[in-house]
């Protein structure tokens, strides 16, 4: 489709007709839109490099004081030692950084009244929300996983002979499960933005959910945390990104698998709701 507009001319009165060739929406050309908005926000940036930096970093210092005190470590610590799990520790840190930034990259758009511009732009509302999802998952997947091969090489640097390589047994399967662990708590909080669309809203929820349910299961009887505790979404997925797993855990592939369910469902929610409220 083209439309014309007039162009002033110095050389004549008579208005000069430039043609400019106007772009059908199509669901590349959202996503393409919502990759420049995520690109150009200093606090993508910012939370980003916060996330690789506390993957990546953390497992060099975690590793370097380990092997400096390692002749006067705790038995009982000594003997659960996995120096996979001691070199991924960051993923707390990281996992915060990300849960923020998922909710703020919708929310702030909510705050600002600029989701009205993103939804009158496209036809239908559901390609806002699978570009959003699309653009930020990709996005989390690529940095968090070089940061866990970061933090697993320079973790090991750390440990020295006390280090292990990816060959051992579970290391390769749980320093690529930290990049997809951290890749589903972005979308889930995306999702999670879209359904509440409050920036303090989103974030207590999210942090409530991924940090804070394990915690209280711990008041409850001990039955009840047997047969709640592994399914709860943080226990479960993060089944895969350890070694050495608490005992009671799901398997690292099931875990992971009802982690993606409980991700699926807030999208299908948050689609839903994006459909029938208004902006």
């Amino acid at each position: 489709m083209t439309t014309t507009a007039p162009a002033p001319s110095a050389q004549s009165a008579a208005p000069v007709h430039r043609t400019v060739e106007v772009q059908p929406v199509s669901q590349r050309r959202v996503i393409a839109s919502e990759w420049v908005k995520f690109r150009t926000l200093r606090s993508s940036w910012i939370t980003m490099g916060v996330a690789v930096a506390a993957l990546a970093l953390l497992g060099l210092l975690i590793g370097v004081i380990t092997n400096a005190n390692w002749a006067h470590l705790d038995p009982a610590r000594a003997a659960n030692f996995n120096a996979v799990d001691t070199s991924l520790r960051g993923i707390n840190f990281a996992q915060l950084a990300i849960a923020v930034l998922g909710v703020l990259v919708i929310s702030g758009e909510y705050s600002t009244g600029m989701i009205r511009s993103s939804l009158g732009a496209v036809p239908k509302r559901l390609p806002v929300l699978w570009a959003k999802l699309l653009v930020f998952g990709a996005a989390t997947f690529v940095l968090m996983e070089i940061a866990a091969f970061a933090a697993f090489w320079l973790g090991q640097a750390g440990l020295a002979t006390h280090g292990t390589t990816l060959s051992a047994p579970g290391a390769l399967r749980s320093v690529i499960g930290t990049g997809l662990y951290l890749t589903v708590v972005g979308v889930l909080s995306v999702a999670l933005g879209f359904i509440i669309r409050s920036t303090a809203g989103g974030i207590s929820v999210v942090i409530g959910l991924l940090l804070v349910l394990p915690g209280i299961m711990n008041v409850l009887p001990q039955s009840w945390q047997d047969h709640i505790s592994p399914y709860l979404p943080s226990n479960a997925g993060a089944v895969i990104t350890t070694v050495n797993a608490d005992p009671g855990s799901l398997a690292p592939w099931t875990g992971f698998g009802v982690f993606c369910l409980y991700a699926a469902v807030a999208v299908a929610i948050s689609a839903v709701l994006l459909n029938r409220r208004n902006a």
